[in-house]
């Protein structure tokens, strides 16, 4: 996935806003993450997120994602 459509991003803003889980799929890895916001490190976009468990912090790049899905 190397782009977020503009329904992806509504959704991904609403669970920022919402403070609601997301799973984020990365090379065959699943993440259960809160999103915290939408960024850039190195001309890179990211989501910054945190383990709801442990609240470790999390930088996740987008174009690395192969899928992301709110949890409702």
């Amino acid at each position: 996935m190397a782009q977020l459509t503009s329904l992806q991003y509504d959704a991904l803003e609403r669970a920022i806003v919402d403070g609601q889980r997301i799973a984020v799929r990365r090379r065959g890895t699943e993440f259960l993450v809160i999103p915290e916001s939408i960024g850039s490190r190195q001309g890179r976009e990211t989501i910054e997120a945190r383990h709801p468990t442990t609240g470790e912090h999390l930088t996740l790049v987008i174009e690395e994602v192969d899928e992301i899905e709110v949890v409702t």
